[in-house]
């Protein structure tokens, strides 16, 4: 992809703490573990990744590395780049991938991506169903839990998940976390409200085929790229289907990777019309930017219903990784590189400097 024009891009970002050269990761996600397993960093990227977005913008940017930790306010002001690509999750509180936006916000620099409002609110589960709800965009039915004295609210239909409210890749979503009866649910939620000291939302289990779609662009000029279907029959027989921690971070490696994913997905042209048309509004609802992955699943009407969205999106380098935004890129003929910088031309258009 060729460029108007060579950008002084800062590349913003969370390294996996056993492999950052830098600072350790802070010590109240140190201590946090999962029930079974230590799922902490999930949403932490690789250094691999890192290094494999800086290389693909200095195709054709000057690229400058900035951590997001607590140094980056200083950084960045030294640093005074034109545009930040910003892939940064933070740590702590519902509002951590708000920070960089926020920060950057208040230096007037532009960033690719989502604004804080968004990124906050897509992290929260509970409040991105909620607005969803409000706009008519279907959702399965949940309740919010903080203490197990709401469970005296409970009205759902069994079987259900459990979720921690405010988590991504995966975290806190375990085999486990599928329940069948009020007790068995009381049980499991008393475990996981301490483990991860935040709400959890409880919602009907939709039995339906799950998809997730990548969405590029925005107002007239957004684009939804070929749609991935994951194909839970792929999974071992000793786990539900369901896209949990275990299915995407144990037992999907790269050395043994699971053909779990279909792209395009074989499904009918009435169905990808339905499926695009609930994305497309579910990215403008939520005033998405840029890029967002968004992931649904089928109630058993076959009617689509929207599971959640990642206004940040893993983007994971290699093919064999099964990551699906590079993966549907793939499918529409974007290199990672292509779709790296198509994501930076998109935002920098936006805010005017192409």
């Amino acid at each position: 992809m060729v460029q108007n024009k060579n950008l002084k891009v800062a590349l913003t970002y969370n390294v996996k703490p056993d492999e950052s050269s830098s600072e350790s990761a802070p010590l109240s996600l140190k201590s946090k573990k999962s029930s079974s397993f230590n799922d902490t960093y999930a949403e932490w990227d690789t250094i691999e990744t890192v290094n494999a977005i800086k290389e693909a913008l200095e195709l054709h940017h000057e690229v400058t590395l900035i951590e997001a930790n607590i140094d980056a306010f200083e950084k960045f002001k030294k640093v005074n780049p034109e545009i930040v690509f910003n892939v940064a999750e933070c740590a702590n509180g519902v509002s951590r991938e708000a920070r960089i936006p926020a920060m950057l916000d208040m230096l007037g620099i532009p960033y690719t991506g989502s604004d804080p409002l968004t990124l906050a609110t897509c992290l929260d589960k509970s409040r991105t169903k909620e607005v969803l709800s409000y706009h008519d965009v279907p959702t399965s039915k949940f309740i919010y839990v903080e203490s197990l004295d709401d469970l005296q609210y409970f009205n759902l239909a069994f079987p259900v998940i459990m979720k921690p409210v405010s988590e991504g890749s995966g975290k806190g979503i375990f085999n486990s976390s599928f329940v069948n009866n009020l007790p068995d649910l009381t049980e499991r939620l008393s475990e996981n409200l301490n483990a991860y000291n935040q709400p959890f939302i409880i919602e009907e289990y939709l039995p339906g085929r799950e998809f997730t779609v990548a969405i590029l662009g925005n107002n007239s000029d957004t684009e939804v790229l070929p749609i991935v279907e994951i194909n839970f029959n792929e999974l071992p027989g000793n786990l539900l289907p369901i896209y949990s921690f275990e299915a995407k971070w144990v037992v999907d490696t790269r050395d043994n990777p699971l053909n779990i994913f279909s792209c395009p997905a074989k499904i009918d042209r009435e169905l990808e019309e339905k499926i695009k048309a609930v994305c497309l509004k579910t990215y403008k609802v939520l005033r998405c930017k840029d890029w967002s992955r968004i992931d649904l699943r089928l109630d058993a009407n076959g009617e689509p219903n929207i599971i959640e969205i990642n206004p940040l999106p893993g983007i994971l380098p290699k093919p064999e990784d099964n990551s699906c935004f590079p993966k549907a890129a793939r499918a529409k003929g974007l290199s990672y590189e292509e779709m790296i910088n198509k994501v930076l031309t998109i935002a920098a258009k936006r805010h005017n400097l192409l």
